[in-house]
């Protein structure tokens, strides 16, 4: 996608072979590109959030690997790197996925041929999950489509949760694919944008990268959505996933179980845009199953934001002494969800749905 008409993906690897990303934690106000240059430098970014999303995760865990092989290729390497990198966080199983992935490209090649195989496995999930994000976009345009033709042409209002933008993937993103698509197509789009508290991923990066490709948008608070659900001001909700269970349930950023009950109780139709790394087959009962990543509570307790003379700061909101809790995702059961955007099509959000979309992969 495009900043001030210069295209950028979130990821990438310059024609010298270092891999640089977006340090995600200044934006909307700085735009700084960093260099990744050791298995340390790629946990960290994972963990302190320079990266976050899902496929993004996944996506620079695979390059963190490949950085490893070409310093050290030996099989203690290999697999000290998946531990440390997959340690970093524990809910997005896209992290897990690419370890895995490049894990099994890597394990049967002799250390020499190790490094340049990496950095090719990992070229190649960056190119997948960019193409995952443009099909699943396109089949859900066919759903925003389908609202404007009812509302005979008139405006669809799309209400969004956290960041699953082109930020938080490679490239388009999972649930502003459709949009971006949509307003491709000439239909007119207006999405309202929830702030997502804690750390507002919505109004910082979400309006960002919507502002930034003239997406008409309006910024909400995380409580405003069901008063306008009441008032019949949204049409569809898409949001992301971090990780979603084999019958369904999706795990994403906290706040999206309030925003899929507000829109059961007032017929508004709730889609999650669902590429096919983030399932997890092993996994029922996501309630239950998932393990849900709990951070700091100064997340909670402080807010950054640009103070007048342009300087980036954090200010604290809270009374000294008061603790906070700070459960990063929540779990919607997969009754809630009224259907799962996928690169291969909508399907009910069921084990059977799932299973008949993606019959080659249940059972990995």
């Amino acid at each position: 996608m495009k900043i001030d008409g210069k295209h950028f993906r979130s990821i990438w690897r310059m024609p010298t072979g270092e891999v640089q990303i977006i340090d995600q934690r200044w934006l909307p106000h700085d735009l700084r590109i960093v260099t990744l240059a050791t298995r340390q430098d790629f946990a960290d970014a994972i963990r302190e959030m320079w990266v976050r999303g899902a496929p993004l995760i996944g996506a620079t865990a695979a390059y963190g690997m490949a950085v490893q092989m070409a310093a050290d290729p030996s099989d203690d390497a290999l697999r000290e790197t998946w531990e440390i990198l997959h340690e970093t966080r524990p809910t997005a199983i896209n992290l897990k996925w690419a370890l895995d992935e490049m894990t099994r490209v890597l394990a049967p090649l002799s250390a020499g041929d190790r490094a340049a195989a990496a950095f090719a496995r990992a070229d190649e999930i960056c190119e997948e999950d960019v193409e995952t994000n443009r099909q699943i976009g396109l089949n859900g345009l066919e759903i925003i489509r389908e609202i404007a033709r009812r509302k005979g042409g008139g405006r669809v209002n799309v209400l969004t949760h956290c960041n699953a933008g082109w930020p938080a993937t490679v490239d388009w993103g999972t649930a502003t694919s459709p949009i971006y698509h949509a307003v491709e197509d000439g239909i007119d789009v207006h999405v309202f944008v929830d702030e997502t508290r804690p750390r507002n991923q919505g109004a910082q990066l979400t309006s960002w990268e919507l502002n930034s490709h003239g997406v008409s948008h309006d910024l909400i608070v995380d409580n405003a959505g069901g008063h306008l659900m009441q008032h019949g001001e949204v049409d569809l909700v898409i949001v992301g996933t971090d990780r979603t269970t084999a019958r369904g349930d999706v795990c994403n950023k906290i706040g999206t179980y309030l925003k899929a009950l507000a829109a059961k109780a007032n017929g508004v139709p709730f889609y999650v845009a669902l590429p096919s790394p983030t399932i997890d087959w092993t996994v029922s009962d996501g309630v239950k199953e998932i393990p849900i990543e709990e951070r700091g509570g100064e997340e909670v307790t402080h807010v950054q934001g640009r103070d007048p003379e342009g300087r980036i700061i954090s200010v604290q909101i809270s009374p000294d002494g008061t603790p906070a809790r700070n459960p990063a995702f929540d779990v919607t059961p997969a009754e809630l969800v009224t259907g799962l955007i996928t690169e291969r099509g909508v399907c009910p959000a069921t084990e059977e749905g799932l299973a008949a979309m993606f019959p080659d992969l249940k059972g990995r």
